[in-house]
């Protein structure tokens, strides 16, 4: 396959390829988030193997408020076969039925950033054992059937077939140079991202973002819906924008914290140096705000001084210079979270998933740190974060 410089992929793909469904567009979006979850990966310069799922599992919030069952957003024309008309994602079925068993579940007001949500607490294991065997065997068939359908834009973007990305193919019988996302198993089944095309995204990640929110809310907004109702690009671009708040309190996490605590741990805030000893004393702050990364993994949760977290950080990120210098103190948090057992378990459990190649010794709160202080820097960075 001819290598097509990763701009020009990128662009091609979303300016000028024919598109019958938002699928292109939700593909390159899908894999500009991955990037941004992944930023070091890109200084590797060797294609990058993204399973599936983890596409998938985008694609699920993306597409999770047009699934509504009373009123759908259409993505594309319902073609009508044999008497009966099709739908217009191949996995909206699956989707809508996720969506009820949620609904069912929470019994509170639909939100478009359920979606999004519920992937952060199916990707933790913790978390996603306090839900329901049927929820989560429903999670898991939507995931499936996304998956499934994410290989047609695989094989289409770009000029004819396969120009853009090779067929996708199970992680062992990819070649020894493609680096794999942290978590990813062997019987995967992954599409390879090209090192330039990786390296684009990771350039132009807020470009790229900005533009695949533009076409997407320019298509739908031409797809004909029922009653030949109309969803206007304002509409499209709040639904396809909105995250989830701190809706769940993070109770398990606090009481862990406070056992610490109270058994004569201490920890002290990265950002003020102050002392905390007491559980009024602290806010279990995340260090990228959910409003740029919306996951409640524990290395990204750490108590912080309460006052300046509600009155001075807020939803900023520190600088790299305040960055740098706290990252001993994070260090020491993490090695603190390993007095405990239980937090023991879930900060490395949660470190996988995003980070590879973390030492299993001693040196694990102090690796963990630095690659810690690295992304938050990176993340913040690429998406132009107030930084104080």
């Amino acid at each position: 396959m001819p290598v097509i410089p990763g701009e020009q992929a990128i662009a091609t793909i979303l300016k000028h390829d024919n598109k019958t469904t938002s699928y292109k567009i939700a593909l390159l979006r899908a894999i500009n988030d991955v990037v941004l979850m992944y930023p070091d990966v890109a200084r590797q310069g060797q294609p990058v193997a993204v399973p599936l799922s983890r596409l998938a599992e985008l694609w699920v919030a993306y597409y999770w408020p047009f699934a509504d069952a009373q009123q759908p957003i259409y993505q594309g024309a319902r073609a009508i076969r044999d008497e009966a008309t099709r739908n217009d994602v191949a996995f909206r079925p699956a989707l809508t039925n996720l969506r009820a068993e949620w609904q069912q579940l929470v019994r509170l007001t639909p939100q478009p950033a359920d979606g999004f949500f519920l992937l952060t607490e199916m990707r933790t294991p913790r978390r996603r054992a306090t839900y329901s065997p049927a929820l989560q065997q429903a999670y898991r068939q939507t995931v499936a059937a996304t998956a499934k359908a994410i290989q047609m834009p695989i094989k289409y973007a770009g000029p004819g077939h396969w120009s853009v990305f090779d067929a996708p193919a199970r992680y062992d019988q990819l070649p020894p140079a493609v680096l794999p996302l942290p978590g990813t198993q062997p019987q995967d089944t992954c599409v390879v991202v090209p090192a330039s095309l990786w390296e684009a995204f990771h350039r132009l990640s807020l470009y790229v973002e900005a533009l695949c929110l533009h076409e997407w809310c320019m298509f739908t907004e031409g797809v004909t819906q029922d009653n030949d109702r109309q969803a206007a690009r304002g509409e499209v671009y709040t639904l396809l924008t909105a995250r989830p708040d701190n809706r769940r309190p993070l109770s398990w996490e606090r009481n862990q914290v406070d056992i610490l605590l109270h058994e004569n741990h201490h920890f002290t805030c990265p950002w003020t140096q102050k002392r905390l000893t007491q559980p009024q004393h602290y806010d279990l702050d995340h260090l990228l705000p959910l409003a740029v990364y919306p996951v409640n993994e524990l290395w990204n949760l750490l108590p912080v001084d309460r006052e300046f977290n509600q009155h001075t950080k807020r939803d900023k990120v520190p600088d790299a210079k305040r960055l740098t210098a706290a990252e001993p103190l994070l260090a020491a948090a993490y090695s603190t979270y390993h007095q405990s057992p239980a937090l023991q378990k879930a900060v490395r459990e949660d470190a996988a998933l995003r980070f590879s190649g973390l030492s299993t010794d001693h040196t694990f709160a102090a690796m963990l740190a630095s690659r810690a202080v690295r992304f938050i820097d990176d993340v913040a960075a690429a998406r132009y974060v107030q930084r104080f």
